[in-house]
Order: C-alpha cells, then structure tokens, then sequence
C-alpha cells in the first residue's frame, strides 16, 4: 500500500511534529517510534506513563433488541451476564474454533454493546458479526472516534486531573463520562501489562487531549515499537502472529476467555473442538520462552533437547526491562512445563531456550479488593 492511500488518523500531523518515524500498519500511516527510540519509550511506559494513538482500531456499537444475548452466538463469552459499567476480553470465532479477532466488549452505558477490535480485522470482523447476526444487531461504527491509549503506573494520577470519575475504576470496568470537556468512554485497561486507560473521545478533539495530555511531564508519546515490546513481556498476544483462525482460544493460552457457564452449555462456534482441547485433547500449547543468545524473532524453528524440531516461534524480540530475549511460540503439551530445556534455532544456530511462565513481567492491573 503507498503513503497515497494509507489512512492517517486525526493525530497523524501531531506524530509528526514530535519528530515520529511512521510506517504502514493496518492500513494507516502510523508511529513506529518517535525521538527517544524504543527502547526508552518502553521504559518510560514501565515506569511514568505513556500515551498511545491506537485510533487505528476499529470502535462500534452494537445496537438491537437482544445484543449483548446475540454477541454471545459469535463469542465463547458470558455476555447476557455482563453488568453496566463492566468489560470483557473475549475472541470472534469461527466455526471451527479458530480465532477470526481478539477483542474488547463492553457495557460503558445502556447504548448497546461498545466494541473495539483489531485495526487489521475490523472490516472482516464488523462483515462476519453483521453476517452472522442480521436482523439480531445493528452495527453501528464510531469512524467520527480517536482512540488514545494512557499507559504506566502513573497513568491514574494524571488522568484523574481530567476526569476524575476515571480514579474510580478498576481493571476492566468502563464509563461514559465526561472528560476533557467531551463525551467519552473510558475503560482501565490497555496493552502493556501496567495500569492504564483506554479513552475513546471525538476525532475533532482528539488532537487537543493529545496535547494536554502531553504538557503533563509525567507523560510522554510512545509509538508501535514500544507498544509491541510492553505487551510482549507482559505475555499478551498480537493478532496475525500468536492468533489467527486456526488457533484456538486454549492452544493460545485464553481459555479464561471461554466463560463456565457457556462451557457447560457448548453453544458456540468450535464448541467440540475447543471442548475436546479443554479436556485434554490438545497437539500444541503456547509457552513462553526465555533465550539465550540473539532474539528469536516470529517464524524461527523450536527444536526439542535431541535437536528435533517440535514448534514455531510466533512472538520474539529482546525484553527491555529484563535485559534479554524473550519468545511466545507453541509447542506440543509434553514440553510446554515451566523448566523445560529447549532450543531456538536461529540463523541456522541452535540457541538455548527455557520455558517460562508468562507473563514474563508481571501485570500491575488495578482490581478491586
């Protein structure tokens, strides 16, 4: 795709004057890093807070009679369950199990269903929920929305001198409120493992915010480079490399994301599949790897300690806050036990590689006591 017809968000001149270098990702002219370079982006997210332009994604509202009953024929979520003010993680599946998209849903009022999904899915994602659901759904998506990220331990403190209702929240709720003098709809969440906001606001004032939310010196812009390193040491999987559609929810790791009560019941999409993986019934599991040597980056061969080669590589770079490489990659169940001595096999080298538990740094989501 040329820079002619990439999409630009309403940030994209304000990326620019900070000096960003831009790439193509999911068909808009994004930052990939802006002066300080990755690796010091990363650590001032571990360690400040900083702020992400994720307008990319795709954000809408299901509207209908019955939608958060009809969400759940397209989702292995308890979605009939979900209480006002609460939000969910959950996977768009097909048929076979497979993950179409891993998503956010949520209840930030009475309007609908607020979703957000990937930015390289959301028009196959809004076509197959439009597809599987007429008549049951209006899908109705908020193009006329940016969608900032503010991520790191000092991320609530800084937002709360804009919306203060926004200190209130915990891990996973959302609101509509007002913030920054408009409408929006904020939840405690994010990408990177740390505390954190996810705050959808309208595009006309998203370059203002982003501005007031930069004069604050606790925060700072961080591009997709860091984005991808946060959410890597924090075990988290990216669309396109750790999932795709012949994934499953439990070969990745996310079997929290296919609720109790919709297990018993086997009515959603892949239910024998994914039900059949549940019991036992798996041939690869995802691990998490730590590396010896040079990263181990999306394709390198997993081999076991004899040399054979059992598995792929599907997420790998160097971990900053750790100080070494780190991987996500599947492997057959036998070799997924924290401790298991393996090999990455890179640039023709065999490196050694030990599974780890994930995430590799942990999460310091704000819960409710």
């Amino acid at each position: 795709m040329s820079d002619e017809t990439l999409k630009l968000t309403p940030l994209y001149a304000a990326h620019l004057e900070a000096g960003a270098r831009m790439v193509p990702f999911a068909g808009y002219s994004m930052p990939v890093q802006y002066r300080d370079g990755v690796l010091k982006e990363h650590l001032w997210t571990r360690e400040n807070a900083g702020l992400f332009d994720v307008s990319h994604m795709g954000q809408a509202r299901l509207r209908g009679v019955s939608p958060l009953s009809a969400f759940e024929e397209v989702t292995p979520g308890d979605f009939i369950g979900l209480k006002p003010g609460k939000q969910r993680y959950s996977v768009l599946l097909n048929k076979k199990g497979g993950i179409i998209d891993d998503l956010m849903a949520g209840r930030p009022d009475d309007d609908g269903l607020f979703v957000v999904v990937n930015g390289a899915c959301k028009e196959n994602d809004f076509k197959v929920i439009d597809d599987e659901l007429a008549g049951q759904v209006r899908i109705d998506r908020l193009e006329d929305r940016a969608l900032l990220a503010l991520q790191g331990p000092k991320a609530a403190e800084v937002l709360a001198i804009h919306a203060p209702d926004a200190a209130k929240l915990a891990f996973m709720e959302t609101a509509a409120l007002q913030a920054f003098g408009v409408d929006a709809i904020v939840s405690r969440s994010g990408y990177t493992g740390e505390d954190g906001y996810e705050i959808s606001v309208p595009g006309e004032a998203a370059l203002r915010i982003w501005n007031t939310l930069l004069a604050d010196e606790r925060v700072r812009p961080i591009g997709l480079g860091a984005r991808d390193s946060l959410r890597l040491e924090a075990g988290l999987p990216l669309y396109g490399h750790d999932l795709d559609e012949t994934v499953s929810p439990i070969e990745a790791g996310l079997g929290f994301a296919v609720s109790k009560k919709r297990r018993d019941a086997g009515d959603f999409p892949g239910a024998r599949r994914i039900t059949a993986e549940l019991a036992g019934d798996l041939t690869r599991k995802t691990v998490g790897l730590k590396v010896e040597g040079a990263p181990a980056r999306e394709g390198a061969e997993i081999a076991d300690a004899d040399g054979d080669v059992v598995g792929l590589v599907t997420s790998g770079g160097f971990a900053p806050s750790l100080g070494y490489p780190i991987a996500l990659g599947f492997v057959p169940p036998a070799l997924a036990a924290v401790g298991t001595e393996l090999k990455v096999i890179v640039r023709g080298r065999a490196q050694p590689a030990q599974v780890v538990a994930t995430p590799f740094v942990p999460h310091r989501y704000v819960r409710k006591v």
